[in-house]
C-alpha cells in the first residue's frame, strides 16, 4: 500500500500509528503499555502487570515508555495526514488510563513529520561505545528544542568533572544493583534468548562483545553473567555526549511528557544520524536522584543519555531538518 493509498484509509491509518506505537523504547523492553481503538479513537493504558516491581515501585519509567508510545502514535498519524486531538488522564476515576487520541481533522504533512515517522523505524537503542560525539551545533540544536516543545529539557553535561562524577554515579548505582538479589533476578526474567519468539524483553544478541573491558564509567545494566560491560574509552572509542533530560515538575502528567519529549528527541537525533544510550540506574535510587536534581540539573531528571555516532559513515542530516535548524 502506497502513501496515498494509506492516507485515504482512516482505519489503515489508525493501525499503522498503533504499530508505531509498539516500536517506542522502554524499560527492559517491557512495553508496558496497552492500545485500544473504537473508530477513529486511540486510548493508551498503562500495563501495570509489566511494572518492575523492584526497579521502579513508583511506576515513573513505565508512564515515561507509555509516553515513548503515545508520541509515535501522534507521529505517524500527522505523517499521513490526521491531525491528532491528545487528552492526557481523561478519567480520574481510571488512573491507568494515561491518554485519549482522537483524530479530529486532516492536514498536510510536512517533510519534517515525515522523516520523523521514517525513523521510527530506524531509531535503536545503541548498547556499548559511539565512535564520535555529537558535532553538529544545528543538531543539537534541534534535539534541545524538540525536548522544549514537548515540556521538557535536555541538560548537554559538557564540564568533565561533571561527566566523570555523572559516570560515578551510574556505576555505583549499578554496583549495587548487581549485589542485590531483587534487582538481579527482576532484570533476568527479562533477558530473551535468540530463538525466543516473545517480543518483550532485552535480546541477547542485543548486548555488547564480551571482550570489551569494564572502565567502571557509565556500565549499562547487567541482566546476569556481567554481559553488559564499561562504557568509556575502550579501544579508541568515545563515551558520546552526556545528556540529562528533565522536566520542571514530578508527577504523572510530568513523566508522560518526559516520554512524549524523549521520543520526539530520539527521533530527531536518528534522522541526523545519532544514537542514545540510556542510563537510568542512579534515576531508580531516590538519594541519588534527588543529589542530580539539586547539584546537576536543578531541575527533575527522567532520563541519563549518551548520545553519539555509532557507525563509520556520518549520515547528512536531513534537508527539512537542516531547514528548521537555519531558522532557529
Amino acid at each position: 500500500m502506497d502513501a496515498r493509498e494509506l492516507r485515504s484509509e482512516p482505519a489503515e491509518r489508525i493501525r499503522v500509528a498503533m504499530a508505531a506505537a509498539e516500536r517506542a523504547p522502554s524499560v527492559c523492553n517491557t512495553r508496558p503499555w496497552v492500545l485500544t481503538r473504537d473508530g477513529t479513537h486511540i486510548t493508551v493504558s498503562a500495563d501495570v502487570d509489566r511494572r518492575l516491581d523492584v526497579t521502579d515501585p513508583a511506576a515513573r519509567e513505565l508512564v515515561i515508555s507509555c509516553g515513548a508510545a503515545l508520541y509515535n502514535i501522534r507521529t505517524a498519524l500527522r505523517a499521513h495526514g490526521d491531525l491528532p486531538h491528545v487528552v492526557a488522564f481523561p478519567d480520574p476515576d481510571r488512573p491507568g488510563l494515561l491518554a485519549d487520541v482522537a483524530v479530529t481533522g486532516r492536514v498536510e504533512p510536512s517533510d519534517l513529520e515525515r522523516t520523523l515517522f521514517a525513523s521510527i523505524r530506524r531509531r535503536r537503542t545503541h548498547r556499548g561505545p559511539f565512535l564520535a560525539d555529537v558535532d553538529d551545533v544545528r543538531l543539537v540544536r534541534a534535539l534541545s528544542a524538540a525536548a522544549t516543545a514537548e515540556e521538557a529539557t535536555l541538560h548537554l553535561i559538557t564540564d568533565d568533572s561533571l561527566v566523570r562524577s555523572l559516570g560515578g554515579l551510574v556505576a555505583g548505582a549499578e554496583f549495587l544493583h548487581r549485589h542485590e538479589r531483587g534487582h538481579a533476578e527482576e532484570l533476568a526474567r527479562w533477558v530473551r534468548t535468540p530463538d525466543s519468539r516473545l517480543l518483550t524483553g532485552v535480546r541477547a544478541e542485543d548486548f555488547p562483545p564480551t571482550e570489551q573491558t569494564d572502565s567502571g564509567m557509565f556500565p549499562g545494566r547487567d541482566y546476569g553473567g556481567n554481559r553488559i560491560r564499561g562504557l568509556l574509552d575502550v579501544h579508541g572509542e568515545v563515551s558520546g555526549t552526556v545528556a540529562i533530560l528533565s522536566t520542571p515538575a514530578d508527577t504523572r502528567s510530568s513523566h508522560l511528557s518526559a516520554g512524549q519529549a524523549l521520543q520526539r528527541m530520539l527521533l530527531t537525533a536518528t534522522a541526523g544520524g545519532v544514537s542514545a544510550a540510556f542510563h537510568t540506574q542512579p534515576l531508580e535510587e531516590p538519594l541519588l536522584r534527588a543529589f542530580i536534581t539539586e547539584r546537576i540539573c536543578g531541575a527533575h531528571p527522567q532520563m541519563i543519555m549518551r548520545l553519539g555516532r555509532a557507525h563509520p559513515h556520518r549520515s547528512a542530516l536531513d534537508d527539512e531538518i537542516k531547514a528548521v535548524l537555519a531558522g532557529s
